[in-house]
C-alpha cells in the first residue's frame, strides 16, 4: 500500500486536531487562542489539497475527511466564540445558545457545497473558513477599535451576527473565488481590490483587520454580481 496516498489525509487530521484543542482553549477561557487555531487550520486545509493535486492521489475518503475536518474547525469551533463571548455577559441564560446557528449552518453549507456543481470557479454562499476567521477575529476587532468594538461586543449584537453569519453560510449569493485564468485588470478588477485590501488591512491592523477583510470580500463580490448582471 502506498504511503504516498495518506499524506493527505494526515494533513487534514492536523486540521481536525487544530479544530479540537481550539476548542479545548476557548472553553478554558482563552478565547483569542480560537483565532490562532483556526489560522493554523486553514494553513493545513490549504496544503492537504494542495499535496493530493501534487502526489495525484485525490481520494472520496479524502474529500469527506475534510468536510468532516472543517465541520469541526470552521463551523463548530467558531460557534464556541460566539459562546464563550455572549456567555460573559448575557441578557439572558439561554441566549448564548442562539450563537450554536453556526455550527448548524456550517455543516449545512459544507453539505450543500460537496453536491454543488456551481461551485468549480466561484462559492455561492461565504465559505467556512472566511466566516470561522471573521468570528474568531472579532476580540481583536472589539480590542482595537474601542467605540465600534464595545457595541459589537454587546451579546444582541454577538447574537445578530451569528444569525447574519449563519444565513450567509448558505445564501445564494456568488462570492469571488481567488482563481485566476488570466491577469487582466479589467476582468480580475474585484480580485485584485479583494487581495489589496486584505494585505493592506492585515499589515495595518493585524489579526484586527481580519474582519474588516472578509466584510469587504462579501460587499465587492455583491457588487461584481450585481455589475455583472447589469451588463
Amino acid at each position: 500500500m502506498s504511503i504516498k496516498k495518506h499524506i493527505p489525509n494526515a494533513i487534514t487530521s492536523l486540521n481536525l486536531l487544530s479544530g479540537m484543542v481550539g476548542i479545548v482553549f476557548v472553553l478554558q477561557g482563552k478565547i483569542e487562542w480560537g483565532a490562532y487555531f483556526i489560522l493554523l487550520a486553514a494553513l493545513f486545509d490549504f496544503l492537504d489539497g494542495f499535496v493530493a493535486r501534487m502526489l495525484k492521489v485525490h481520494s472520496e475518503i479524502g474529500k469527506q475527511l475534510d468536510s468532516l475536518a472543517d465541520l469541526v474547525t470552521f463551523g463548530v469551533l467558531p460557534s464556541f466564540i460566539l459562546f464563550k463571548m455572549v456567555d460573559e455577559n448575557p441578557t439572558f441564560t439561554y441566549l448564548p445558545y442562539v450563537t450554536l446557528i453556526v455550527g448548524i449552518f456550517s455543516a449545512l453549507r459544507l453539505a450543500k457545497f460537496n453536491i454543488d456543481t456551481r461551485q468549480t470557479d466561484r462559492f455561492i454562499g461565504v465559505p467556512t473558513p472566511a466566516n470561522a476567521l471573521l468570528i474568531s477575529t472579532l476580540p481583536f476587532f472589539i480590542a482595537k477599535f474601542s467605540g465600534l468594538g464595545e457595541l459589537i461586543a454587546q451579546p444582541e449584537s454577538l447574537v445578530i451576527l451569528s444569525i447574519i453569519m449563519s444565513l450567509l453560510l448558505v445564501a445564494e449569493i456568488p462570492l469571488i473565488a481567488l482563481k485566476f485564468k488570466s491577469f487582466g485588470i479589467k476582468e480580475n478588477i474585484f480580485r485584485y481590490l479583494t487581495l489589496l485590501i486584505g494585505i493592506g488591512c492585515i499589515i495595518s491592523l493585524g489579526l484586527a483587520g481580519i474582519p474588516i477583510v472578509i466584510i469587504s470580500y462579501i460587499v465587492l463580490s455583491v457588487l461584481e454580481g450585481l455589475i455583472s448582471k447589469n451588463a
